[in-house]
């Protein structure tokens, strides 16, 4: 295939990433209906149950998009201290399965929209998840043999850490450079800037003899970095993707902590992270479904999975993670990262008394 082809072929993806974004989650729900495993006599009871789960997923998915980190870290406390009060409570690997094939399909929805701004550093990305890998699947198989009492002690640090690292991080949308006239970048690359012809709008991408990037998000904004600074980030990764995998949520918050640091402009780190994320969550995802076994501990299998619940979860992340980009644009980002490290400062001390109770 030629590379005019391919190019074409990537920007009618990207132009068009609403419709395949919108089948994605249509196609899962059928898919549910008809093959997957659930209790003998399902009606419409039993996949209605749970309606009220799509309104809280997507109100939590747009916040934890826009902010760019993982979706898990509120829902898990989500499903632990709320989902009880209208249903049964959770076994714990149960609650992160749930959190984490939900976070999957919402962060791939947003990160999609996210390549469609321009604001993916995909080589960046694809390093760290490779970095990431191996802790991401120890975390998750970690997570069979822990009793219930570490694990909400783990989950409260995990949150703890993550309210202490967003109240220090500036999340506002500084460091790119606004172009006066996007049609002089769309026409000739605006004075030396990066336009290609596989990107929606004034957008591109390159990278100079000395390493430094630079990068035109489709609105006309221009970034310029370097990606110095792999092993910091490979050892927030590395912390992060434990965690990930133990409790579905950290790398995401230790990520953008890392790349913050490395001088990685904020909508491009918001951007990249989502990549990481999103492919994380979905390792960490196959690990709990099948990977019990591996260490003696509770076999989950796709028939224990509470397909009613997933029915609306999906969905509502999915179009929570298209939103986040809008949102990220339009409003205050510091404010919600604000809201949620209070929010999970709030939670950690819950789970801390809750472990203290079960000591």
């Amino acid at each position: 295939m030629s590379s005019h082809r391919y190019s074409h072929i990537q920007k009618t993806l990207l132009k068009h990433q609403h419709l395949l974004v919108g089948l994605a989650p249509v196609l899962f729900v059928a898919s549910v209906f008809f093959a997957a495993p659930t209790p003998a006599e399902t009606g419409a009871d039993y996949w209605l149950n749970y309606w009220w789960l799509f309104p809280a997923f997507l109100a939590g998915a747009t916040i934890v998009n826009t902010v760019g980190i993982s979706g898990s870290a509120i829902f898990v406390p989500f499903l632990i201290f709320i989902y009880p009060l209208f249903a049964q409570p959770l076994t714990p690997e149960t609650i992160v399965k749930v959190g984490l094939i939900s976070e999957a399909f919402g962060l791939s929805s947003s990160s999609i929209a996210f390549i469609q701004y321009g604001l993916v550093d995909r080589r960046l990305a694809l390093s760290l998840v490779g970095g990431s890998i191996p802790f991401v699947v120890a975390g998750a198989l970690l997570s069979f043999v822990i009793p219930e009492v570490v694990f909400h002690t783990l989950l409260g640090v995990a949150l703890l850490s993550a309210a202490f690292l967003l109240f220090k991080i500036d999340l506002d949308h500084d460091g790119s450079s606004e172009s006066d006239d996007a049609d002089a970048v769309a026409a000739d690359g605006g004075a030396a800037l990066p336009n290609d012809a596989d990107k929606l709008g004034p957008a591109g991408v390159r990278t100079d003899d000395d390493g430094t990037v630079t990068r035109v998000d489709r609105d006309g904004d221009d970034y310029q970095y370097d990606r110095v600074g792999y092993l910091r980030r490979f050892a927030n990764y590395s912390i992060g993707g434990t965690f990930q995998g133990l409790a579905g949520f950290g790398i995401g918050e230790l990520g953008i902590i890392s790349m913050l640091n490395t001088k990685v402009p904020v909508r491009v780190a918001i951007g990249t992270n989502h990549i990481v994320v999103a492919l994380t969550a979905i390792l960490a995802s196959l690990v709990h479904v099948f990977g019990g076994g591996l260490v003696g501990g509770h076999a989950l299998s796709l028939a224990s999975t509470p397909w009613n619940m997933v029915v609306f979860t999906v969905p509502a992340t999915v179009l929570g993670g298209q939103i986040a980009p809008y949102v990220s644009n339009a409003l205050d980002t510091s404010t919600i990262k604000n809201f949620v490290g209070v929010l999970f400062a709030v939670i950690s001390v819950a789970l801390f008394l809750m472990a203290l109770g079960g000591f």
